[in-house]
């Protein structure tokens, strides 16, 4: 299964994207006082209490409006409500109920969603009072909160997490490789697919945008059984507008949350940019295995050292994915497109593999007597020991004296040397620190 979707809506300034950045603890969605500013929707991957799942930030809700713009955020808004597990619905505390909120209300009423009703902008104890009024919508006891001060956010994240379905462990082929082909538009993901299993499995075309949702394709190479996934192409998000571009970008952040190894592919003749820099970095926010393609190689003017300046450019331009391996392909002549099955399995042996606990310790001890952390405060910080917690992504715990004091500077050593010593290529570890 996929994570939860959860939407937060409402009318217009009630706070919705003040909410969306309170619960991520991230300035992402715009905030302004002026009604309409969200107007496409805007979606990250939030954390509670270890549990994940997928908020959305909407435009603000007039139903019976017939304002063309407005009309065109109202389907973004109902598109959002259909694919969400649950519906927050943000209301304001401080004007009260208006027609506006009633009509939503009759909307969330007639579907099957779940909801949720946030009283936002409860800055203070007697504006909480004020929240009781929503409770004549009808759609259960609403929360006071306040998206401004912090008000009520840890309670109203709890909450959520109680009307979240929970996420069941997917069935599929244990020795199956899940392999997410993911990109910009146009950068030959189903050709390269095409190529790959060499026989037409999936839609190819050069418009931009005609694959639509995920396609699975099982094959097997040298007795391995590996599960191709075609995305559609992943746009700025600033550019989804089409409610069927919005379904196709979802789904392509689920592909990614699913798969074992995420195959980026790059248009040679564009280079690195940065919308492919986010592609990459959500991959490794999801903690996936990570190989780049750089496709369409045949139509670059090149001699012997080609490649390497382009690979050394790129880890250049982007220096924290200096760990992922790049391979230099062609899906239109099929150049090195089979040797990318090869990398892949690498990547994925390193995403699964598992570093004796004697062999860690020997490890940090070597390298704290090397550079030991700075001191803070006059407390002197002393790393004890580290094991490795799981696998799928490789978790290492190290536990401190003061794990609240451990500089970032020093995490990012300790993730260089694990590079260095392991050669974790391809695979976005994550690093614990906990109190001894």
């Amino acid at each position: 299964m996929s994570l939860p979707l959860v939407a937060i809506i409402g009318r217009p300034n009630v706070g919705k994207s003040s909410l969306f950045n309170r619960f991520l603890k991230k300035r992402i969605a715009i905030v302004d006082d002026t009604p309409g500013v969200t107007r496409d929707r805007n979606y990250s991957l939030c954390e509670w209490t270890g549990r994940q799942f997928y908020l959305i930030d909407t435009g603000g809700m007039m139903p019976d409006t017939r304002h063309e713009m407005e009309s065109r955020v109202l389907r973004q808004v109902e598109a959002a409500i259909s694919q969400a597990d649950l519906a927050v619905l943000a209301v304001d505390c401080q004007t009260g109920i208006d027609s506006t909120d009633q009509r939503i209300a009759e909307r969330l009423l007639k579907s099957d969603v779940k909801v949720l009703v946030l009283a936002n902008k409860a800055d203070s104890e007697p504006l909480e009072h004020e929240c009781f009024q929503f409770a004549r919508l009808g759609l259960g006891e609403p929360l006071p909160v306040s998206a401004t001060v912090g008000r009520g956010i840890g309670e109203a994240l709890d909450q959520i997490i109680t009307l979240l379905p929970t996420v069941a462990a997917e069935e599929m082929p244990s020795d199956a490789i899940r392999i997410a082909v993911i990109g910009r538009p146009n950068v030959g993901k189903s050709s390269f697919i095409n190529r790959l299993i060499g026989e037409e499995r999936v839609i190819v075309s050069p418009t931009p945008g005609t694959t639509r949702d995920a396609v699975d394709t099982p094959f097997e190479y040298q007795g391995r059984q590996y599960i191709l996934i075609d995305t559609a192409g992943l746009r700025r998000k600033a550019k989804v507008k089409e409610d069927v571009e919005f379904y196709t970008t979802l789904r392509t952040l689920r592909a990614i949350e699913n798969c074992h190894v995420a195959l980026v592919l790059v248009d040679a003749a564009d280079g690195l940019s940065v919308q492919d820099l986010k592609i990459i970095e959500d991959a490794a926010d999801a903690r996936r295995g990570i190989v780049m393609a750089v496709n369409k190689w045949d139509m670059v003017e090149k001699d012997d050292r080609t490649a390497d300046i382009f690979t050394e450019q790129i880890k250049q331009y982007a220096r924290s994915l200096s760990y992922i391996p790049i391979i230099y392909v062609s899906a239109l002549t099929g150049k090195r497109v089979i040797k990318t099955i090869s990398l892949i399995d690498t990547v994925h042996d390193n995403w699964g593999r598992r570093i004796p606990t004697a062999e860690l310790n020997s490890f940090l001890e070597e390298i704290v007597a090397r550079q030991p952390p700075a001191a803070i405060r006059g407390k002197h910080i002393k790393l004890y020991y580290m094991t490795q917690a799981s696998t799928k992504p490789p978790t290492f715990v190290f536990f401190c004296n003061y794990p609240k004091l451990l500089q970032k500077s020093y995490l990012r050593y300790l993730e260089n040397r694990l590079r260095e010593k392991y050669i974790l290529e391809g695979v976005a570890f994550r690093i614990k620190v906990r109190q001894r």
